[in-house]
């Protein structure tokens, strides 16, 4: 074992170096199986598919429900995770020191804490917000746990690609959440979650890929190397894009400064791909993409927010009334003036 840890010895500080805050802030040992870090993005998108709907801004007493709820049912994901894997952390070095495989916490607490989140997750979501949103919660726990932990991590470089189901429900719990179904604007967003969730962690894989090969896990930069990995994320990031503007659609109203806003988004997000893809093997270029996808997210979900206010749907308006007198006035010129 000894061996097979310092194998890995020079990447131990790149996910540090790639999360900063993990350097900065040492969790105490409760909270980090929890993966704390892992929920606010969660909570954003679920706020996205909230804001998809005519009905936003939800009443206080739903909106902090239908979020501590998620909140817990994630900290519960991130605790059985966490469980799943103690005998993988503990073969490597960047791992070895979590709060299970040190022995910070025995199994038994953190499966009790888990299962104590979960039945919170269940009671708020059930008496604050909707049976429908606590089944998507529950669903989004098991697929995270059963379907990519268990199922897919381990065994397939397209892990990523199907277990990113789990990432991608938030949003048709906010959905749901506000108005008790999930419509074609929820599948949008759950859409966009599922083809950014590849590119975004395979910029963090490839930083990894070594980590992951010592302890035989088939992510796709250590299986395929880092030229394939990139030519996938170009595929992913691309399509991820075209997605992205087909919001103007999903939003019910102020959708004109979403697409406005979303172009520098956009651009910035071809512009780094287009370096990695350049230079597959350069460290700085993942970790500059792997940053950047995580502030694209958060993002696009605040732009969602953004285009529901008043200002938003004004100039929407503002602007579709000077269009249309536009093209009136053309249509009045005398063209045949000879």
């Amino acid at each position: 074992m000894n061996n097979s840890l310092e194998s890995i010895s020079p990447n131990t500080s790149i996910r540090n170096e790639v999360v900063p805050s993990r350097k900065r802030i040492k969790l105490p040992p409760w909270l980090e199986v929890a993966k704390p870090r892992l929920i606010p993005l969660l909570l954003a998108t679920t706020l996205g598919g909230m804001a998809l709907n005519e009905d936003w801004p939800l009443s206080s007493p739903k909106l902090v429900c239908t979020l501590g709820g998620g909140a817990l049912a994630a900290a519960a994901a991130g605790a059985l995770n966490c469980l799943w894997e103690i005998d993988l952390d503990k073969r490597m070095l960047r791992t070895s020191n979590r709060a299970l495989p040190s022995g910070k916490l025995s199994k038994n607490t953190v499966f009790l804490g888990a299962v104590s989140c979960t039945f919170a997750a269940a009671m708020v979501l059930i008496s604050g917000v909707n049976y429908l949103a606590a089944g998507l919660t529950l669903l989004g726990l098991c697929s995270y746990v059963i379907l990519y932990t268990v199922v897919l991590k381990p065994r397939t470089t397209k892990n990523i690609v199907f277990g990113g189901v789990a990432g991608a429900i938030p949003p048709l719990v906010g959905a749901s959440a506000a108005t008790g179904h999930v419509g074609l604007s929820g599948w949008w967003l759950f859409g966009l979650v599922m083809l950014w969730t590849p590119a975004h962690f395979w910029a963090l894989a490839i930083l990894l890929k070594d980590d992951y090969s010592s302890v035989g896990i088939p992510m796709l930069p250590s299986v395929k190397g880092s030229v394939f990995t990139v030519k996938a994320i170009s595929r992913y990031g691309f399509a991820t894009v075209f997605m992205s503007i087909l919001g103007i659609f999903a939003l019910p109203e102020g959708g004109l400064l979403y697409e406005i806003m979303i172009i520098p988004f956009n651009a910035r997000l071809i512009q780094l791909i287009s370096r990695l893809k350049d230079s597959p093997d350069d460290l700085d270029k993942s970790k500059g993409l792997f940053r950047w996808s995580i502030l694209y997210m958060f993002g696009i979900c605040l732009l969602l927010i953004l285009s529901r206010i008043g200002l938003a749907v004004e100039f929407e308006e503002q602007t579709l009334t000077l269009v249309s007198s536009m093209f009136s006035g053309l249509n009045n010129l005398p063209f045949n003036l000879v």
